[in-house]
């Protein structure tokens, strides 16, 4: 094995992991921005959350497309666009005062998000670990992002504590440029292996994946996934403000310097992506090991159990912690494994595009948690319903991928 095999932490790599924690850190802060945004325009709390839904929407759009763009032209060039389309729609939502402008102008940031994540760097990261590795590094990346959903909430209830949400869009947009400065060292590196027909057309590769039944149900199992994050990163801060709002500071909040229950919710979020940082890298070490397609059943069926406690419990403080750290380790523990079982099924050489077309239907799913936990709230005042079709897609899910066929497709289509 080569010094270049066996090294883990390369430059792209690291590269990659600050690109995904800066553009996560922006688009997992957005649910701290419900309460002020709606709270100064007086907005029905479904208009603000239909513009992020409208962005998780236009990220799961974006996300094939910019991995076929990069896989064209380069991804550096893709991930600098991405950088500049998430900035100029930070800054021109930092001027809407109408829900339509906003719910507009997050297509601009959706499109920044896919730009700079998953789907254009774990396809690069991806290619330059060894096969031995790079599950594991796929799931280390992965766990790049919820660094910085550990790191965004928190700073953005903390700005927005001294100064209005529209500046702190204008801060958003500048950190997101001036993470650019690390692109020279996110340079695509040559697949260690890859499939007899690396060489044949994009289109032939997509058309070969579309028929076969496991894209299918890898496709179809995603969706619960994002309908679970989107609705839990948009409303889970407004959520837990709003029914512990008659609760005192507890022991749990004053050990974690908490004096407000906005400050909890934004917390919450938070101790989700401290947890995910060991649940993902945890979850792409397994991945090298056992079948990926069992794992994610596992995973799924443990976000189930987790809800239905979390909801049917009383919410204190103490159960919003431990429900943020349970779900929190089972958080994005599905990219590796999910993105891992493509590039294993379908090869390395257009797995940036195949899991973007997978990412779409993660995406389609937190439109749609995002979406519906708005305007179901508006309509009951609660967020009982959501909470309980969560429960049942992500039961869903854990059955889809059992017949998932794991083994490359190459190697079925030969037999």
């Amino acid at each position: 094995m080569t010094q270049r095999q066996s090294n883990l932490f390369t430059p792209v790599m690291i590269a990659g992991c600050i690109i995904l924690m800066a553009g996560f850190s922006i688009r997992a802060s957005f649910g701290v921005f419900q309460i002020p945004i709606a709270e100064e325009f007086n907005w029905l709390r479904s208009e603000f959350s239909l513009a992020i839904a409208v962005q998780n929407l236009a990220w799961g759009v974006g996300q094939p497309l910019f991995a076929a763009f990069a896989e064209k032209f380069g991804e550096r060039l893709a991930v600098f666009l991405g950088a500049c389309t998430y900035a100029l729609g930070l800054v021109l939502s930092s001027y809407a005062v109408t829900p339509e402008a906003h719910q507009f102008l997050e297509i601009l940031v959706g499109f920044g998000v896919a730009g700079t994540g998953f789907g254009v760097i774990l396809a690069v990261v991806g290619r330059a670990a060894s096969d031995k590795n790079r599950s594991l590094t796929l799931g280390i990346a992965t766990a790049a992002g919820s660094v910085g959903q550990i790191i965004g909430p928190p700073v953005a209830d903390y700005l927005l504590n001294s100064m209005n949400w529209s500046t702190v869009f204008l801060i958003f947009a500048a950190f997101i440029m001036a993470v650019m400065l690390i692109l020279p060292f996110f340079k695509a590196s040559v697949p260690f292996s890859a499939p007899t027909s690396v060489q044949e057309p994009m289109m032939q590769a997509l058309k070969k994946a579309m028929v076969d039944p496991t894209f299918s149900l890898i496709f179809l199992g995603f969706f619960s996934c994002g309908f679970q994050l989107g609705f839990i990163t948009a409303h889970f801060p407004a959520y837990v403000t709003e029914i512990c709002a008659a609760i005192a500071p507890d022991s749990i909040m004053r050990s974690l310097g908490i004096n407000s229950t906005s400050a909890l919710g934004a917390a919450s979020i938070a101790i989700i992506g401290a947890a995910n940082v060991f649940g993902t890298i945890v979850a792409g070490a397994l991945g090298n090991k056992y079948k990926k397609k069992y794992l994610l059943v596992y995973i799924y069926i443990a976000r189930t159990l987790t809800s239905v406690a979390f909801i049917m419990l009383p919410m204190t403080p103490t159960t919003v912690v431990l429900f943020s750290m349970i779900m929190g380790s089972l958080w994005l523990a599905t990219v590796p494994l999910t993105s891992g079982l493509v590039a294993h099924i379908y090869g390395l050489k257009y797995m940036g595009t195949l899991y973007g077309i997978v990412f779409f239907s993660h995406q389609l799913g937190a439109f749609l948690g995002v979406w519906l936990g708005g305007m179901l709230y508006d309509q009951f005042g609660t967020y009982d319903t959501v909470w309980w079709v969560g429960i049942g897609v992500g039961v869903v899910s854990a059955i889809i991928h059992l017949p998932v066929k794991e083994s490359p497709l190459e190697t079925r289509q030969a037999a």
